[in-house]
């Protein structure tokens, strides 16, 4: 006799089959999407077509449609173009394919329907990436639009790497007489400072055939000692020979800054003022990078001819590092605006006024940055006696804001796409949705993503607001109850070690860089057995450093090493966290020295921004813990002279 089940029962065995079923067509279809995107990125149109078909009503399909688009541009009508467009109006995939199209139509020299297009765009939030910038402006040109001479001007004195697509309307301003001879080498002098020599070459072919290097500049990159003695004894009676010498010298200056003294002093005489001028910054900007002890005076020399935001501030940087505070206060005062405005040299300038008894100029300075929550604004704050304090809790979004923030549709999508581990496509998508938002919005987003463990996209979004805030979201502290154990054991500060999380992976679990750094902690694969080796960690094997607990027994026992081998100082030890101990090390001075100002003469931009940042963060940290005050300035100490790495340094 069959067995009879209640009716209630058999409703419920019946709404778990289908939601079984649904369950099965979901995967079904979310691995059917993941294969057209791979066909799609392989141009394979007819792989596409078969696992495109059916996804009509999946979540991303837009995608779906936004590839098959994609995929035969050079063949789409574009009323195709147009449909899509209106039908996903107001989205980051329509952003996308109106720029491919607007490309398509460059490449095409559709100016007229260029035009049209580009002004659809919108100009902030996010700007229009920098080629198609050049395309319109060169559309402009072609039509006779006397505005974009104006914007052509701006993109030659404002895009120092421009892109290929700036190629033609460099040209036509020079034709038209819009740039000299002088804007075009002071150019080539940038690129190859920057280390551009193939953007370089670009700019100089824009002046007569006579006077450009041809491939003269491949000569100087490779080997320029050997370049300049190679020239003639007349090589200084054209423009051409002495601004290639100054190539020669620059680029000499980068491997070895006092063999480019000497080659300089062997062709000063030949140079002008002005000339003689810039090389000797160049001299000054590569010298203070080495701390070489010579780069002040080298800076100068330079004297009212020092040009470029990097010689600027390295000669500063020397400066300070000197401990020559009126010498600093010139460089400052004498930096173009857009550099003097940025935190660090309104810090500078402040402490250099103060140094030299304008205390009130100093005060001035500090109060123009004091309500940054950052490493100069929370040093700003602490010179006029203020210590940084968290603003006022912001009120929690109701489960309601919530809801209808998990509903944005930019929303549904990024985090269909979090779900498919399609990162970079999840992020753009987030990023669209909060563009513009208020900070109501941004605080519901952030304690949705809180609440999905997207970490990241938390921070990303509060630390967005700019009247309300929630710094227990903006710094958030994931994991505690499996970090705090391992820093307890290796006696490490919890605030210093979170304010390390958060800048090497934003808590992102599988986080890895293109060095291949992975992890929570942004463990190196070679460091990571190195400290294996050394903690007694036997088997360790390295799939191990993807596992959380491991990745975080590796890299706070990094820490723990590293600390140890450089005073237990946490600004030496975030230092040689991020490029090694033995650099770390190097970078002391012959005398001890203010840790703001060893943070701040750190030649590697990568790291000096990243020491600032931990320390700033170990502060923030403390503050949401609610633990006793320390201030940046304690935290800072000073770093000390000392001997060199260790011998088994494994980076």
């Amino acid at each position: 006799m069959p067995t009879r089940f209640p009716l209630h029962t058999v409703r419920t065995l019946f709404i778990g089959a289908c939601m079984t079923v649904a369950a099965v067509a979901h995967a079904n279809d979310d691995a059917a999407f993941l294969a057209a995107r791979d066909a799609f990125a392989a141009g394979n149109r007819q792989a596409f077509e078969r696992y495109a078909a059916g996804l009509q009503s999946h979540p991303l399909a837009s995608y779906i449609d936004y590839y098959r688009l994609r995929m035969d541009i050079d063949r789409t009508s574009p009323d195709s173009i147009a449909v899509f467009l209106e039908r996903n109006a107001d989205t980051v995939v329509a952003q996308r394919l109106r720029s491919d199209w607007l490309r398509q139509l460059a490449k095409t020299e559709q100016w007229a329907a260029y035009r049209t297009e580009y002004a659809k765009l919108p100009l902030k939030n996010p700007s229009p990436e920098n080629d198609l910038r050049c395309h319109a402006a060169r559309a402009g040109m072609v039509v006779g639009d006397a505005a974009a001479i104006n914007e052509a001007r701006m993109l030659w004195d404002t895009l120092d790497d421009a892109p290929s697509a700036c190629n033609p309307v460099f040209a036509a301003l020079f034709d038209a007489g819009r740039l000299s001879e002088d804007d075009v080498w002071a150019r080539a002098r940038r690129q190859m400072e920057a280390k551009r020599p193939g953007q370089a070459s670009s700019v100089l072919d824009l002046l007569p055939a006579a006077e450009r290097p041809g491939r003269v500049l491949d000569d100087i990159v490779a080997n320029p000692a050997r370049w300049l003695v190679r020239q003639p004894a007349n090589f200084s009676i054209t423009r051409r020979g002495r601004e290639l010498a100054l190539m020669a010298i620059a680029r000499m200056a980068r491997n070895d800054v006092r063999a480019a003294e000497r080659s300089l002093e062997v062709i000063a005489a030949r140079l002008s003022p002005q000339e003689r001028a810039y090389a000797f910054g160049q001299l000054g900007w590569q010298g203070a990078m080495r701390h070489d002890p010579r780069a002040l005076q080298w800076c100068r020399s330079a004297d009212d001819a020092m040009d470029g935001d990097e010689v600027f501030a390295w000669c500063a940087r020397a400066a300070m590092r000197d401990g020559k505070w009126k010498v600093l206060r010139d460089i400052v005062e004498r930096m173009p605006e857009a550099l003097a405005s940025k935190p660090e040299w309104i810090y500078w300038g402040g402490r250099a006024r103060g140094a030299t008894g304008h205390v009130d100029q100093a005060r001035e300075h500090y109060r123009r940055i004091a309500d940054q929550p950052n490493f100069y604004g929370l040093l700003a704050r602490e010179e006029l006696g203020q210590p940084y304090q968290l603003p006022p809790q912001a009120a929690e979004p109701s489960p309601e804001d919530i809801r209808r923030a998990e509903l944005t549709p930019a929303i549904q999508r990024a985090l269909k796409l979090f779900a498919l581990d399609l990162r970079t496509e999840a992020v753009r998508e987030w990023n669209w949705a909060i563009r513009e938002a208020d900070d109501r919005t941004l605080l519901a987003v952030a304690h949705l993503a809180a609440k999905k463990s997207l970490w990241d996209r938390a921070i990303a979004s509060a630390d967005r607001t700019v009247a309300e805030h929630d710094y227990a979201l903006r710094y958030l502290a994931p994991m505690r109850s499996e970090v705090e154990p391992h820093v307890q054991a290796r006696a490490l500060d919890l605030s210093w070690v979170y304010g390390l999380m958060r800048q090497e992976s934003r808590f992102i679990m599988n986080a890895k860089s293109s060095a291949g750094a992975q992890g929570l902690m942004q463990v190196m694969p070679a460091t990571a057995k190195w400290v294996a080796k050394k903690i007694g960690l036997n088997g360790y094997q390295p799939s191990q450093i993807a596992d959380t607990d491991t990745n975080l027994l590796l890299g706070t026992s990094y820490m723990r090493l590293v600390l140890d081998s450089l005073d237990d100082h946490p600004v030496l030890a975030s230092a040689g966290y991020n490029a090694g101990p033995g650099r770390a090390k190097k970078w002391r001075a012959a005398k001890p020295l203010e840790g703001a100002i060893y943070a701040e003469t750190i030649p590697f931009t990568e790291t000096r921004d990243y020491v600032k940042k931990v320390m700033a963060n170990a502060v923030m940290y403390n503050l949401v813990f609610g633990r006793k005050e320390i201030g940046l300035k304690q935290r800072l100490g000073t770093i000390q002279p000392g001997p060199g790495a260790l011998p088994d340094d494994p980076i």
